[in-house]
Parts: structure tokens; sequence; C-alpha cells
């Protein structure tokens, strides 16, 4: 063994971080003029390996018995620019010399600039290891030597190449496991709104699989040995280096931009690449970094995809030969896999393309096709281009296969997976990768659409009745099912063309309907619920549904029963489908009782509604049994509803005027007298305040429920004619979007009521912004309308702790009384609207109004939030 160098100079190791730095000032320079980022990448990792090499000889001199091998993305001759540099050490002995020299050679590398991550081994530890762990064994075959014994890289071949060590199938189970380990990470989806570019679904780690599995299973180390061995195509080979491609440029610039190992696209940098990589704002709904993140959602969509293809190649490679049976004229089974009789047939009958996903559908115990049919398929919708979306056979078995209904989006769902369904709907292809830059819409557009058909799906699936109860009972009224699969396939297919999605979604969609030869009115049924498949979220959050004016309005423009009832399946697959946080129970009961009261309004035989002293009589009918089921006379009940509001009647079901009533009666005249139902029949937890009304009070309510982290939901200010507040508030936890526990709702009893005991105000707790909402601030807009004997206020704001708090304020700054209140929150975007008064309970004049807004916008800030 050659003796120890002494190691590198403090000029030498000047001189090489001064090189290093030089370096990468030209990469990033030649970055930023255009060069590729593959090669730039390349460039750093030759350059690394010259000053890993040079040190290593330096400290350790020309050793035998060890050997330097660059591991991880430096031994696959990659290194971006904040890479870590990974190394290996096999050393035949670790006696103290060597460790000693090892010591100082990584304590050099670090001095010089470079971050390091290493492992010193013996052979026989590296080889048990390799053997105990799939991960340790994967990161073998790319180690590459870079410096010192030959005869360790010939063990380490050895190693590799042994076939008893993980053999194909267990390897390939291996990696299976550890990819749904690690997509399970990021929420298993490629499209969520922060990705990960090396580790999440569709990311550099999956292209880096493959080659593994392709180099282990089928000799087969790069895209092109997998061509040359039939598992790829060339126009496959060429979409993953293309998607590669793209994602080596925006993984560069991120280095650049983080100025670290940043791999995750976070919005602090999302708009800073679009601009390093030059993307333009073409107009508000076509933002330079929304078309930015669609290169990313689109280059990881198509590694996601034919990821998910190779592997099923890969199991069949692994499966034991099968004998074909028949499947229909046109089709054969081999054990578990669908195949075409003639190879020819999808470029001789384009239809049969789409006829091969019912056959698959219809076939039980089929997992995919073969991986000579999934080429197939894949060429001929190459071949046949645009011709598909005219094609009258091809359009015909499409029908054929949405008059499945909920089986059919399974399939829908696999024809995207193999590009044809953006073959035959080309609009669809216009909004795959398609995001929106904000907080509320979670995926793409194309995943986000995706998503709506599998939870339109569910509502025939039994096991979802409990969740669903209303929407599984609807389903099967449904004469028509793929109605309501073209609504939801085109309800978002205009996003990011400028204008109104809904409008422009609606001729799309009327004119696909015509050209499938949809009858004339169910083609009208998917335009109408394309161009209103917003219309009952928007009525039931924004309006007061209780109002029956506002019921009739909208049993209006639905028209019939069952547009009512298809418009409710989408309205609910479309919020679950838009980020599964949007949903709860007081959503579920919202748009619920929407439904049943247009429902009723519809029927053909329904009276007029009834005068609002009918239905307050009606209300107290009703409320008057379950008072007596817990012992209070009627007579009490009539004294303290004699100063009640008409409006406490006609705004709450009887259920809660009983609760409340009760409430008061218990208090025996006790005040503030706080009530708090933790799950009420709103499917949010309930509070009542019933107190001597003064102004500020609402102000006092919403600061003490920001300090408790509550979310409110709705408000009901009222006041009665004894100088009494009755003020009713639905809330979920800030945390989770859930109803109150039992624990929390005593909590938030015990402290609000004392909170309200003390004169003076009560002040929210100061937050800081969430690092995702500081890049979603907006100029608070700001809007009047009469309403009656009041003035509505709409306020559309960039959200932030504390903000209704805040809001409230500010209508006690500018002497304004709220009397309802309906919140709703869209992600980082706040749309509220009040109900108010002066404090003569007169609407507001001009200047008042103009006193409100200034309040406002002092309180809330100019895009502060």
């Amino acid at each position: 063994m050659a003796v120890p160098r002494s190691g590198v100079s403090t000029e030498a190791r000047h001189a090489l971080r001064q090189l290093l730095g030089d370096v990468d000032r030209d990469l990033a320079t030649a970055f930023r003029d255009g060069a590729d980022a593959t090669a730039l990448a390349r460039r750093r990792a030759e350059a690394v390996q010259r000053i890993v090499v040079h040190a290593w000889t330096a400290c350790l001199g020309e050793v035998e018995g060890a050997a330097l091998f660059a591991v991880g993305g430096f031994g696959r001759g990659l290194l971006f620019p904040y890479s870590d540099v990974d190394l290996l050490v096999l050393a035949e002995r670790a006696d103290a010399a060597r460790l000693r020299a090892l010591e100082q050679y990584f304590t050099t590398l670090w001095d010089v600039g470079l971050k390091v991550g290493h492992a010193v081994r013996e052979p026989a530890q590296c080889r048990a290891l390799a053997a105990a762990e799939a991960s340790v064994f994967t990161s073998l075959l790319d180690a590459r030597r870079l410096a010192g014994d030959p005869a360790l890289d010939a063990r380490l071949r050895a190693t590799v190449e042994d076939p008893a060590l993980w053999p194909p199938a267990a390897y390939l189970a291996a990696r299976l496991a550890e990819r749904d380990a690690r997509h399970a990470r990021f929420n298993d989806s490629a499209y969520n709104l922060e990705p990960n570019l090396k580790d999440g679904p569709g990311g550099l780690r999956t292209l880096d699989s493959l080659r593994w599995l392709g180099r282990r299973l089928a000799h087969a180390p790069d895209f092109d040995a997998m061509v040359a061995e039939g598992l790829l195509d060339p126009a496959e080979r060429d979409t993953l280096a293309r998607a590669e491609a793209t994602l080596h440029r925006y993984r560069f610039a991120l280095h650049l931009e983080a100025r670290r190992p940043e791999e995750r696209l976070l919005f602090d940098y999302q708009r800073g690449l679009a601009a390093r990589l030059g993307f333009e704002d073409e107009h508000e709904k076509n933002l330079g970094v929304e078309q930015f993140m669609q290169g990313y959602y689109r280059a990881a969509s198509q590694v996601e995809r034919l990821g998910v293809q190779m592997v099923e190649r890969f199991e069949e490679m692994l499966e034991p030969p099968a004998a074909a049976q028949p499947v229909g004229a046109d089709f054969l089974r081999f054990g578990a896999r669908l195949a075409a009789r003639d190879p020819d047939l999808f470029v001789r009958r384009p239809a049969a393309l789409v006829e091969a996903f019912i056959a698959r559908l219809d076939e039980p115990g089929i997992v995919g096709f073969t991986a000579d049919t999934m080429r197939r398929i894949h060429q001929a919708t190459a071949l046949h281009d645009g011709a598909l979306a005219g094609d009258p056979a091809v359009l015909a078995a499409f029908l054929r296969l949405l008059r499945r209904g909920a089986p059919a989006v399974d399939a829908l769902w696999r024809m995207n997976r193999h590009g044809l369904l953006a073959a035959v709907i080309p609009a669809f292809g216009r909004v795959f990768g398609r995001m929106q830059y904000d907080l509320f819409h979670v995926y793409t557009v194309d995943e986000h659409t995706m998503r709506v058909l599998r939870n339109v799906a569910r509502f025939a699936d039994a096991e979802a009745r409990e969740a669903f109860p209303l929407a599984c009972d609807i389903w099967p009224t449904l004469p028509t099912p793929e109605v309501l699969l073209l609504a939801a396939l085109f309800h978002d297919i205009a996003k990011g063309r400028g204008g109104d999605h809904s409008v422009l979604g609606e001729e799309e969609a009327r004119a696909f309907c015509m050209r499938l030869g949809l009858p004339e009115n169910d083609a009208e049924r998917v335009a109408w619920l394309v161009r209103w498949h917003l219309l009952m979220s928007t009525t039931a959050q924004r309006q007061d549904i209780t109002d029956p004016e506002v019921v009739e309005r909208f049993a209006g423009a639905v028209q019939n029963r069952e547009r009512l009832g298809q418009l409710y399946l989408l309205t609910i697959a479309d919020i679950i489908g838009t980020s599964p946080k949007l949903w709860n129970g007081w959503k579920d009961r919202l748009l619920a009782d929407l439904y049943s009261a247009t429902r009723y309004a519809l029927r053909s035989d329904v009276e007029p509604a009834r005068d609002a002293a009918a239905r307050v009589r009606e209300c107290q009918r009703l409320a008057l049994p379950m008072l007596a089921a817990e012992g209070f006379a009627e007579a009490a009940a009539r004294r303290l509803w004699a100063d009640f509001p008409d409006a406490s009647f006609l705004r709450h079901r009887p259920e809660q005027i009983a609760w409340q009533t009760a409430a008061i009666l218990r208090a025996g005249g006790a005040t503030p007298l706080v009530a708090v139902h933790p799950f009420s029949v709103r499917g949010a937890t309930e509070l009542f305040v019933y107190t001597p009304d003064r102004d500020g009070l609402f102000a006092n309510i919403t600061a003490m429920l920001d300090r408790l982290r509550f979310s409110v939901l709705e408000a009901r200010v009222l006041g009665a004619a004894n100088g009494m507040a009755l003020d009713t508030f639905l809330l979920l936890e800030a945390d989770g979007q859930q109803p109150a526990t039992p624990a929390r709702a005593e909590e938030l009893q015990q402290r609000l009521a004392r909170a309200l005991a003390q004169p003076g105000p009560v002040h929210p707790t100061r937050r800081s912004l969430s690092r995702q909402l500081r890049h979603f601030q907006m100029t608070p807009q700001i809007g009047f309308h009469p309403a009656g004997s009041r003035t509505q206020l709409a306020l559309v704001c960039a959200d932030h702790p504390g903000l209704l708090a805040a809001v409230a304020q500010a209508l006690v700054d500018a002497g304004v009384r709220v009397h309802d209140a309906r919140i709703a929150t869209f992600g980082e975007r706040v749309e509220d609207f009040f109900l108010l008064s002066d404090r003569h309970d007169a609407p507001l004049d001009a200047a008042r109004q103009e006193r409100l807004r200034r309040a406002l916008l002092l309180r809330i800030g100019q895009g502060r939030g």
C-alpha cells in the first residue's frame, strides 16, 4: 500500500474553490444564454470529477485496496448547480492511517465548497447491505469508479451483476413498493400545486427507476437499449427524452433561483422561474407562470403515464406464457392481458381503439393490454392524428362507452392515460397540464376533470351511500347517465382561453354532442350543465337559501327535476374534485337543503310561496313539541317569542328555534348567554349568543372566534324587541375544517362567555401570513348593493389570519351594524357578503359607504390581506 500523501495545501484549496466558483458562474451564464441544461449538468459533473480526483490523489495517492466511486446523480454523470456530490469508498481494510487520510480528504472537499454525501465500506459489508436493502443495491447500479484500485471496481461489478442478488421479480416488487411509498408522501399525484421535480410522481426519480428496471430485468440500461429490446418504441423514447429535457431545464433553473438544492417548485420561486425561462403573460386567464407550470405538468404526466405502461410491460415479461382465448371478433386474451387479433386492427379500423377499452371493461380479470397492443394503440393514435375526432365510427363507439354509465369512467381514465381521450376530444388536449395559479384549484384541469368523473361514478356505488345518501338516491333515477358524464368532461374544458370558461365550454360541449350524434334534447342538457355548473354552489354559498325568493329564482333557472338532480351530482363531484379539503358537513347540508327546497318548488301542484306570517306560525308550531319534550311550557316560549323578530323564524329551522329558546329559558335571565351545539342540523358547530345588544358586539365575537381558531361560515345577527341580541354563527375548526369536538365546544362556550362579560373590546390575535398566502395577495374589491331596507356589502379579497375579525372592526369604525353574513373562502380568495345598516337601521348612504370603504382598506390592507 502506498503511503498517504500530505493532503491539499491551503493555497491549493483556495485555488480549487476559485475554480469551482468560476465553473458555476460560467454554467449559469451559459444557461441564461440558452444552453442545454443536461449538457451543462454533465459539464459540472466533469469539473467536479476533476476536483475530487485531484484531492483523492493529494490525500491518498495511488492507493491499493481502496477505490473511490461516484454514486447517485454524480454516478450518472449529472450534477445540477447545488446537487449533492455522492461518493462511495470501498476499502479492503479501514486501518487508522487510511481513516485519517479519508477524513482529511472529505474535509478538503467540504472546504472547497462541495456538499458531499459519502459512505466508507468494506466490499463484504457493501454486498451484505445491498442484499438486505434494494435501495442500497440500486445505488450501486449507478456507481462509477473515479480513482483507486481497479480490482475493487471488478468486485463491485460482480455484486451488481450477481443474478442471485435481487432477482428480477423481487427487484420489481421492491421498486414498486418504494415508488408507492414515495408517491404517498406527495399525495400520490403529479398535479400538486408545489410539485417535487425529483421525487414526485412523474419526476426525475421515475425516469431513473425505469432505467434501473431496464438494466436489472432486461439488460437494457437506457432508453435506446429498451427500444432495441422492444420495451419502448421510438416515439415513446422520444417523448421520454423531451420530458426529461424539460425536467432537467426546470431543475437547473430552480437551483439557480433558490440558490440551494431545492427540488420543489414552491410558490416562492414559480413566478421568478417563469420570468427566468422567458414565459410571459398572454392575458389574465393564461399567465406566464401558468404556462411555465403547464410545461412541468405535461412533462411529468407524460413520464408518469409511460412509466406506468413500462411497469406493465416489465410485469408481462415476468409472467409465464398464457394460451390465447378469444374475446369477441377482434381481441384475444393472454392470461390477464388483452391483445388485438390483427396487428393492423387499429390502423385499419380506428373505432377499434375505443372498442379495445370497452372490451377491457367487459372482460373480467383483465389488468391491462399486452406490451405490443399498448404500442400499437399509441402508434395508431399518432397516425390518425386529428382524424379520430371527426370519425363517425369512432364517435359512435365513444357514445356506446358513455352509455355504460359509471363503469365507463374507468375506461375514460385509461383512455386519458394512453392519450386517446385527447385525440377523440381535441379540446381536452388543450387543458392537458393546464394549471390555475391559485390555492383553490389544487390539480391541473385534466386531472381535476378525471377526479370529477371518478366522483360521479362513486354515486353508483352502494358503498358510497353512507357518505352521499342523497346523491346515491338520485343516480339511479337519471335516464341518461351519459349526459352527466359528458357535462363532467366538458365543464372546465375552456379554462385558460380568456373569457368566461362556462360560456366557451357550453359552445364546445354543444358542438361535440352534435358530432357525437346525441339526441338534441340530451345535447342541450349537457350544454346547460356546462354553462351553469357553478350555479348551485354559488347560490348555496352566497345567498340565503332559507329565503323563498332565492329558491324560486334558482328553481326558475333549473326548470325541471331531472336537470336539478344532474346539477346536484355535478356540483358535489366538482367541489370534491377541486380539493378534498373543500368538502365538509356544512356544504353537504347546504346543498342538500337547496336541492330539497328546489325539488319542492318544482312540483307542478305546489302552492305559491306562503306569506311571511304563515311561515312564522308554521315554524313556531313545529318548535313547540320539541320544547314540550324538554319540559318547557308553551306559554313561556310564546312570551319569549313575542320579542323575537320575524326573521328569527323565517331564517332558522324549527330545531334551531327550539334549541335557542330552551337555552334562554334554562338560563333564567342570566346574560351573556353563550350556547354551543357541537354538530348542529346544519352540518357545522352552531354558536348562539343572547346578550344585551351593543355596538361592537359582532366584532368582539369574531375576534374571540379568531383567537380560538374557528372559521365562520355563516352569521345571523338579529335584534329582539327587548334590546337583546340574537346572534347565530355556524363554525368549523380553522385547522381541519371539521365541527368542534365536545371538549372544544365547551372551551368555546366558557371563554366567549367570559370575554363578553367584560366591558372592553376583544382584540384578535395577530398572526403572520403563511408562506403560501404571501404569494397570493390582492387589492380588496368592495361593492355595495341595495337590499330592501338594508345594504349588501360584497367583499372579495385575499385571505389571511384574522380577516373576519378585522372586517368586523372596520364595521365598528364606520358606525355600521351587521344583520347577516355569509362567508366563503376559495383557496386564497375570500368572497364575503354582509347585510348592513347604519345605527338607525337604515340603508347606508353614499357617505357611510365611502367611510366603510376607507375603514376596510385601512383594516385589511391594500393587498397585504
